[in-house]
């Protein structure tokens, strides 16, 4: 008998811990150390104080140099309101390849090479490129593409999460 209500009872947690995420639609942006292209560090506390991408991105991904063009504008248009980029490239992803690419691309915002894939596994274990998330100002994960994200919708969820004190 005692079986039965144990599951019962995880159950339950995990509903209502479920149900509280989905209706908050929000969680706390992991502890990360990201490691920029000039050997700087970032920690996810940096994040905070703006609304942040960070985009999980390789420069094999053809997805993810396709949608590059559009993160570039996003920054650009929101720069000056409170927004940054952060754009992460996987593990697997050749140092120099990423050196060159945000070079010839005049990447205008902070690339990470995630060398040993921590990053990527605290971000609930990234694999899929590209992978974003719309961080707010007080460092929580406020939505996730996986894919390329619809501009248009994030262009409205950028501009709301700026407006928020």
């Amino acid at each position: 008998m005692k079986k039965p209500l144990y599951v019962a009872a995880i159950a339950l947690a995990v509903a209502v811990g479920a149900g509280v995420y989905l209706n908050t639609g929000v969680a706390a942006a992991p502890a990360s150390t990201f490691v920029l292209l000039d050997g700087s560090r970032k920690s996810t506390d940096d994040l905070k104080g703006k609304v942040t991408l960070v985009n999980f991105w390789a420069t094999s991904c053809v997805t993810c140099v396709g949608e590059m063009p559009k993160v570039i504008a996003t920054y650009d248009k929101y720069k000056s309101q409170g927004y940054d980029t952060l754009a992460v490239a996987m593990s697997y992803d050749p140092p120099s390849y990423v050196v060159n690419f945000a070079e010839t691309r005049k990447l205008p915002f902070k690339v990470a090479i995630d060398n040993t894939g921590a990053v990527a596994k605290a971000w609930g274990g990234v694999e899929l490129t590209p992978t974003t998330y719309v961080v707010n100002k007080r460092g929580q994960i406020v939505k996730r593409y996986v894919g390329e994200p619809d501009f248009a919708e994030l262009h409205k969820l950028i501009e709301k999460l700026l407006a928020e004190a």
